[in-house]
């Protein structure tokens, strides 16, 4: 029986970093399939790999970093051919999703994003800071090999770090709270659920596809998502309004028609780097303070539970009429 079950272990591992490998390829073809060109470099707006790694790696640890790197691998074989420059992209992109879960994991980071500390963690280590290297080692890549001018560096370095940042805020959440799903799924707001998922589907590509600048009415359907569905609207609606943007700004309709293309990544970048903010702290808050009345709730009834218990045995009770 030993025996066998050491066979196994090696062959779940191996299992594991190819299906962590074969998700990180998945999305990066996704990623891919919208590309915006700043300085004659193309990056993606949103970079879902970013946030499939960071959510591996919070889920089952520092052993399946080599699947995302295989990950990582098949998705540059699929653009170009290995070169010895390639390796510098290869490390960057590994190194990154480590270093987030490195931080995250020193700052006693909960996977189920019940705190505002949580959201605020995910945000400033392990999007904004830990994306710092991937951006650094692929944009200084290409400066080095003249495939960029050096004056180019900061817009593209900017886009490439905002996109693999936008991965982690929107993808990573999603992820983790998926892994928390039980069935049956509670549907007592399925009517809400129904009608909020119309009004997005409605609004959403409207204001995004429209030259007059609407995008703020998003705002408000991000608060509806928060305040009743918490991650899972806040997130999915966040997720939805991105990729119509990212469709919107790649084919230079809507609100970012007549500009420039360093204009148009701006633009996308602050704009949905915004949203996923607001999604994500809001949906944290309100977690926060709901996970805290429960406990109060709670407490309250063993104290009630006690007091019964105390007052039933209390010989003195029960006196005279």
């Amino acid at each position: 029986m030993v025996g066998f079950e050491d066979l196994r272990r090696p062959a779940g591992y191996a299992l594991l970093t190819l299906a962590v490998a074969g998700s990180y390829f998945a999305a990066g073809r996704l990623g891919l399939l919208r590309e915006l060109v700043v300085e004659g470099a193309v990056f993606t707006p949103i970079w879902p790999p970013t946030g499939v790694a960071v959510a591996c790696l919070l889920i089952f640890g520092l052993r399946v970093l080599p699947g995302i790197a295989l990950g990582v691998l098949l998705v540059i074989m699929s653009l170009t051919s290995l070169q010895p420059t390639v390796l510098v992209v290869l490390l960057g992109n590994t190194l990154a999703p480590a270093c987030a879960y490195l931080l995250l994991r020193r700052v006693r980071f909960r996977t189920d994003l019940g705190r505002l500390r949580d959201g605020l963690a995910l945000v400033f280590l392990g999007a904004l800071t830990a994306m710092l290297i991937s951006a650094t080692c692929g944009v200084g890549m290409l400066v080095a090999t003249d495939k960029l001018a050096a004056h180019s560096f900061w817009p593209v370095w900017l886009g490439w770090w905002v996109g693999d940042a936008m991965g982690v805020l929107i993808v990573t959440p999603l992820l983790l709270m998926l892994r928390t799903v039980r069935l049956p799924l509670d549907l007592h707001r399925w009517k809400e659920a129904l009608l909020l998922a119309a009004t997005v589907g409605v609004i959403v590509p409207l204001v995004t596809h429209n030259h007059v600048s609407l995008l703020f009415l998003i705002y408000p359907l991000l608060i509806w998502a928060a305040l009743r569905f918490r991650f899972a609207g806040s997130m999915l609606c966040a997720l939805f309004a991105s990729v119509m943007a990212t469709i919107a700004a790649t084919q230079e309709t809507g609100p970012f028609a007549d500009l420039t293309h360093v204009e148009v990544m701006m633009k996308l970048q602050a704009f949905n780097g915004t949203m996923a903010l607001t999604a994500l702290l809001l949906s944290s808050v309100i977690t926060e303070q709901r996970n805290t009345r429960l406990s109060v709730e709670k407490a309250c009834q063993e104290l009630a539970e006690v007091l019964e218990h105390l007052t039933a045995g209390d010989p003195r009770q029960g006196g005279r009429p």
